[in-house]
């Protein structure tokens, strides 16, 4: 059998196209998958005639493979991703490299390769996002874990990367441990919360104010033009001008209102709250799909409870020009948060993260690529260390040109009855940080009053504990 340089396990459409994909940069690919279905399907099809090698069991699939082999694991997270790495342990020596492509939970990527490690083996956690496009034309690869290994197969991860507007490959190592499954994480979080905020404006304008899916498709291919430049942007516009083929209808009517999720996004809230960081953008999208998987509920809401007729008066123009602006801003808040969350598990678990690499691979084959993240990565090459997003001069003098815009939106939307749960958490992102004082001192004191918490004060160091059924006085 002839030896090869590249395995791949998981012949789903990700597993393919990136065999495709790793084969059409000059890299002998073996591909293996449990289905025999998918294994002769891939092999007599899209496999055909090219540099892939489908074989029928693990023992095949391990002969195949030069050593050190490179195995490229594309299978569903979780338990799923523990058995094949128990399938291939009898096969292992030294030196051999695991690489786990899917969308695995970072602390099971720390466990995985700390058991592996133990054995002389390698281990690699790779986010990879783009899609099944993404995957066959190049992705953006995150990773993390062992960097001698990932140095090893670099050169075939560089290749098969998609490229920025100027042609830096958007892949790197990002970290030790899990870092490369934590960075794949936050860029799900980020991506839920910018879906959230296209949803949301397509809402006020579709819904509040009556503008038709042609005149939407219009108007964000558009904004595609500027500042809001994206794919999700761009595939938005695309998505209004389909129809249903038997009845003519707009495909959007006939897609029911019930979002999926596979965890991710959750995730990144649920660590967010682990590491201390504010990420309310994020947050408020997961909370969006869960209240949109709640139909049932929601229709029989909708009989029981009357709302504002949610009809805008105003001129519609008008409209559309503040959400534009308020869409910007809270991508901006979405992005700022993302990054806070970045900057604090960085110093939690020790990965050093460059948060300045990190914008630059999400530049391309990804699917929160955007115009924004030029900017982004410019913000951390300048000052590596600065807190958060929102400090930065130009950014800041960006979000200070739209709020009168963005607080319009918000307004309006409370006041059609149209709900914008990240629209408006990031506009509370904003004025929290941007206030001096918050209501903090009323709930330090409350803590202190019920649990004698103790307190700081604003005239001198220390912690203090007030009497409260003593006498109204601080005396």
């Amino acid at each position: 059998m002839t030896q090869q340089q590249f395995g791949i396990i998981g012949l789903g459409v990700m597993g393919q196209n990136l065999a495709l994909n790793v084969a059409r940069n000059g890299v002998h690919v073996v591909g293996y998958d449990r289905s025999a279905t998918a294994r002769d399907k891939f092999a007599a099809d899209a496999a055909a005639g090219k540099q892939i090698e489908v074989v029928a069991s693990i023992g095949d699939f391990m002969n195949a493979l030069t050593r050190p082999r490179h195995i490229l694991l594309m299978i569903p997270a979780g338990a799923p991703v523990d058995a094949a790495i128990q399938e291939l342990r009898p096969w292992l020596q030294p030196g051999d490299l695991i690489v786990d492509g899917g969308n695995s939970f970072f602390e099971d990527t720390e466990r995985r390769l700390r058991a592996l490690a133990a054995e002389g083996f390698h281990f690699v956690g790779l986010g990879v996002s783009g899609g099944a496009d993404g995957a066959l034309w190049g992705p953006s690869l995150m990773a993390g874990g062992d960097e001698a290994a990932y140095r090893a197969i670099e050169p075939i991860l560089v290749a098969v990367a998609a490229r920025a507007h100027d042609g830096e490959p958007c892949v790197a190592y990002l970290g030790p441990g899990g870092a490369g499954h934590y960075v794949k994480m936050v860029h799900n979080g980020i991506e839920y919360g910018d879906m959230q905020l296209v949803a949301e404006a397509y809402d006020l304008m579709h819904r509040g104010a009556g503008v038709d899916y042609e005149t939407l498709a219009e108007i964000f291919t558009e904004w595609n033009k500027g500042e809001l430049a994206s794919y999700l942007i761009e595939i938005t516009a695309d998505i209004f001008k389909h129809t249903e083929a038997e009845t003519k209808r707009p495909l959007l009517d006939i897609i029911l209102d019930k979002a999926s999720q596979k965890g991710t996004g959750k995730w990144a809230s649920q660590n967010a709250l682990d590491v201390g960081a504010a990420i309310p953008t994020l947050t408020a999208a997961v909370h969006g799909r869960l209240l949109s998987s709640q139909k049932e509920e929601r229709l029989r809401a909708a009989e029981l409870f009357t709302g504002p007729k949610a009809v805008y008066q105003g001129e519609r123009g008008t409209l559309v020009n503040a959400v534009r602006a308020a869409l910007y801003a809270s991508k901006i808040c979405a992005y700022a948060q993302g990054m806070s969350l970045l900057r604090a598990a960085s110093s939690e678990y020790g990965y050093d993260l460059d948060l300045a690499v990190i914008a630059r691979i999400w530049r391309a084959g990804c699917i929160i690529r955007a115009d924004l993240l030029d900017d982004i990565a410019r913000v951390f090459t300048q000052d590596a260390a600065l807190p958060n997003l929102l400090l930065d001069p130009e950014i800041s003098r960006t979000i200070a040109a739209r709020q009168d815009a963005w607080r319009y939106v918000a307004a309006t939307a409370v006041s059609l009855g149209i709900p914008m749960l990240a629209t408006a958490a990031s506009l509370s992102y904003f004025d929290s940080y941007r206030s001096g004082r918050l209501p903090a001192n009323l709930i330090q004191a409350q803590r202190d009053y019920f649990g004698a918490h103790s307190f700081e004060r604003t005239d001198r160091q220390g912690l203090f504990h007030h009497d409260w059924h003593k006498s109204g006085s601080t005396g």
